[in-house]
């Protein structure tokens, strides 16, 4: 997905120009540490260091045994190990004024922190620490149980999330990593998951295998690898991403009603799978039109269904989930109730008018200088730039791509990008979904 604003225009020419002539591969260290794929980035930032990281072992992994197995897993990663309690871990960690924590995706966990350069011995051992020791302790199994059934149930009440998941259902066959998990199916897993489950889990997906971590900052690439090699050496396992989804027969044009009780608007999602992934060649043009379409208040969908028509709290589109498998295309609303008919109406409108029409060329370069610009000021923080590097990685893009990124955008022609829109999304094939608190017809 590509979310972009206009942070470039807050900078000076100067800043800008020092950040597109520098040349970042060139400074990347990159090596096998303990199996571990190790990134290095000298950034200035005095004495710190930002770390990005991830691991082939999200909830889709777990669909075959049980599906809340990867994402407890990930939860008790940071309730202790069987060397130390989570207390213990905790002091440290705050002593030093260093931050860590972990989350769990549809297909990677993911790591990240943030410390002092010294502290990176103390740092990469705790990591590492509750990457391959995590105690599951029955005790802290319980509460994570509660917590993540509480967040499911939590999830239901929002119309966002409720019209994100049934979209999902709608457009992708079971089994597919971009297709979502219905509350029921969470909460009766959960309720059947055991610490055996988790511990089971682990031992199959968590290892150096498709392991990688990026640092940026004030770093010591020596120091770096000598301490991953340290904390991680004897770590073995671990699985590829799948990048590769048999699909079924596209699904029919629908509509589908979610009914969540005591709402005062409405949230729409009307998408399509569209069979990319971001390392495919039309990922960018498909990418850069969908951002012409509705990615800010000067895209077409803000300028005409907010701002002229005044029937909508917020409107945008993009393409989601395509990083590893193939991905969707939506547009997402919110409406009052009293507004929904007028606001769906309007918003097919301009779609149509879009995917009929295409981009014109005074449209493309101005987008152009907006993402250009966007990535540019995304990689001036430690956090931007370690994220962008993974990033790349896991979009099966050569590092090369963050330098070749900003000319692959500048290249773009109003033809590819307008054969991409016609090529991948047809409005004949979508799917409407509207969540919310509406009155039966």
């Amino acid at each position: 997905m590509i979310k972009l604003n206009c942070w470039a225009a807050l900078l000076g020419g100067a800043a800008l120009a020092n950040v597109a002539s520098a040349s970042i591969v060139e400074h990347i260290v990159r090596t096998q540490d303990a199996g571990v794929d190790v990134i290095a980035y000298p950034m200035g930032a005095n004495d710190v260091i930002t770390v990005r990281g991830s691991l082939p072992a999200g909830d889709s992994y777990a669909a075959a045994a049980n599906i809340a197995a990867a994402s407890i897993t990930g939860f008790m990663l940071d309730k202790g190990t069987t060397r130390q309690n989570k207390f213990a871990i905790a002091k440290q960690l705050d002593d030093a004024g260093a931050q860590m924590a972990f989350n769990v995706g549809a297909q990677m966990v993911s790591v990240q922190a943030r410390f002092l350069k010294k502290d990176l011995p103390l740092v990469v051992r705790l990591m590492a620490e509750e990457l391959r020791t995590p105690a599951f302790s029955a005790e802290e199994f319980a509460k994570a149980k509660t917590q993540f059934e509480a967040s499911v149930r939590e999830n239901q009440q929002s119309t966002d999330q409720r019209a994100d998941e049934a979209l999902s259902r709608a457009i992708f066959p079971v089994g597919h990593p971009n297709r979502k998990h219905s509350a029921k199916e969470w909460l009766e897993a959960a309720d059947k998951l055991t610490v055996e489950d988790l511990k089971a889990f682990h031992q199959k997906y968590y290892g150096p295998a498709y392991f990688t971590l990026v640092f940026v900052g004030d770093i010591n690439a020596s120091q770096i690898q000598q301490e991953v090699g340290k904390a991680f050496a004897g770590w073995a396992g671990g699985v590829g991403v799948v990048r590769t989804v048999s699909r079924d027969a596209v699904p029919a044009a629908h509509e589908e009603v979610v009914q969540v009780a005591g709402k005062e608007s409405v949230s729409v999602s009307l998408g399509q799978s569209i069979g990319l992934r971001y390392q495919d060649p039309d990922t960018l043009a498909l990418s850069v039109g969908t951002l012409i379409l509705g990615s800010d208040f000067t895209s077409r969908l803000m300028s005409t269904v907010r701002n002229q028509e005044g029937l909508t709290y917020g409107i945008g589109a993009q393409i989601l989930g395509d990083t590893f498998v193939d991905g969707s295309w939506a547009i997402e609303a919110t409406f009052a109730p009293q507004l929904l008919d007028r606001g769906i109406t309007s918003t097919q409108r301009e779609l149509l008018k879009w995917w009929q029409g295409g981009v014109s060329a005074a449209e493309l370069e101005a987008r152009k200088t907006n993402v250009i610009g966007s990535y540019q000021v995304s990689l001036a923080t430690t956090g931007g730039m370690a994220s962008a590097i993974l990033r790349t990685v896991n979009n099966g893009k050569p590092l090369t791509w963050l330098d070749e990124y900003r000319t692959a955008i500048q290249a773009l022609t109003v033809d590819q990008v307008n054969t991409a829109i016609k090529k991948y999304l047809n409005p004949d094939h979508m799917v409407l979904i509207k969540a919310g608190s509406l009155a039966s017809k």
